[in-house]
């Protein structure tokens, strides 16, 4: 069974694009840390981000390169955060979360019920931004 994250690349399921190629997907969390905490996402399923290819986690990490300069470009921070915890769903990710302290990466912390026009709003800055 196609993981959350395959149909919301597969166009099944609604998200907040931020940016796409060929091969990776970025959109806004919709459980966000902090505004514009975004997911990147490999279009070819794998559950454990260290089973990716070499080649390909390579090319996923300069993916994520370009949409964290996107994002520091549009919100107000000091640095984007990465992690990669992958235990939340079956299909290896990254998270990228736009800091101005520590405690901005705290996962625990999450904005409840985000307003969808300003998901809206940022995701569309962020797209604008992704080069």
């Amino acid at each position: 069974m196609a993981s959350i994250f395959s149909k919301i690349i597969a166009g099944e399921i609604p998200s907040y694009k931020v940016a796409e190629d060929d091969k990776f997907y970025a959109f806004l969390d919709i459980n966000p840390v902090n505004w514009g905490h975004t997911l990147v996402v490999p279009k070819k399923e794998t559950d454990y981000i260290f089973d990716i290819e070499d080649a390909e986690l390579a090319e996923m990490m300069l993916f994520a390169k370009r949409v964290a300069k996107a994002l520091k470009a549009t919100l107000p921070c000091k640095k984007i955060g990465m992690a990669v915890i992958g235990l939340e769903v079956p299909h290896a990710h990254i998270h990228l979360v736009p800091m101005k302290s520590e405690g901005d990466m705290n996962f625990a912390n999450k904005i409840t019920n985000p307003d969808a026009e300003k998901m809206k709003q940022i995701a569309d800055a962020v797209s604008g931004n992704f080069a």
